[in-house]
């Protein structure tokens, strides 16, 4: 296993970019059977990821 360090003074940089990511913007995607979610850079607006769909049940 890898220890992992918490680090709280420091900001993660966009992989697109290069700038500082000190908020990431989130949008809401429209499903049939469930939520999902994209999350992006707020200066490039490149997508970082999106989120793992939740079935109808779950919420």
């Amino acid at each position: 296993m890898l220890p992992v360090d918490e680090k709280n003074d420091l900001y993660p940089i966009c992989p697109h970019c290069g700038q500082e990511l000190k908020k990431i913007f989130c949008r809401r995607l429209q499903s049939f059977l469930g939520k999902r979610y994209i999350y992006f850079c707020p200066h490039c607006r490149k997508t970082l990821g999106v989120s793992h769909r939740k079935g109808f049940w779950m919420g």
